[in-house]
């Protein structure tokens, strides 16, 4: 039954990626040239809604929709390791033209060739499970 929920959800999610042109390589594209506010006004209502959300589940205890605990895990992290996943995460971006959410978007209304970016995430993801024991964290 989970699958089935998470199935409905994806596909919820993959309809308002497209119709709001957050899989669009041009609007992509105009992000990374600083031509338009588009993709920036949907990251930061993003970043709103998530805080916003978080915050109203630490306040109010509010459990998932199993009945199940949520929790946060408050990790200590550098900063810097931060910043190179995020240029790391923001070259692949920039030279695929999508990131995770909107590769599969792209499948789903026809465009073929972001299955060869797709094969390359399930590869880089393979690798560093492989590397990630040698690897600074």
């Amino acid at each position: 039954m989970r699958t089935l929920i998470y199935l409905v959800i994806g596909i919820i999610f993959g309809i308002t990626m497209f119709k709001s042109e957050a899989a669009s390589w041009f609007r992509i594209y105009e992000m990374f040239k600083f031509d338009s506010f588009h993709m920036y006004g949907i990251i930061i209502s993003a970043i709103v809604v998530g805080v916003i959300l978080v915050q109203l589940i630490k306040r109010f205890h509010i459990k998932s929709f199993y009945g199940e605990t949520i929790q946060f895990n408050d990790k200590n992290r550098s900063f810097s390791r931060y910043m190179f996943g995020g240029i790391i995460f923001g070259l692949g971006w920039a030279l695929a033209g999508a990131c995770p959410g909107p590769m599969f978007t792209l499948v789903g209304v026809g465009i073929v060739p972001i299955l060869i970016v797709i094969i390359a995430s399930v590869i880089g993801t393979f690798l560093y499970g492989l590397l990630k024991d040698k690897l600074p964290h």
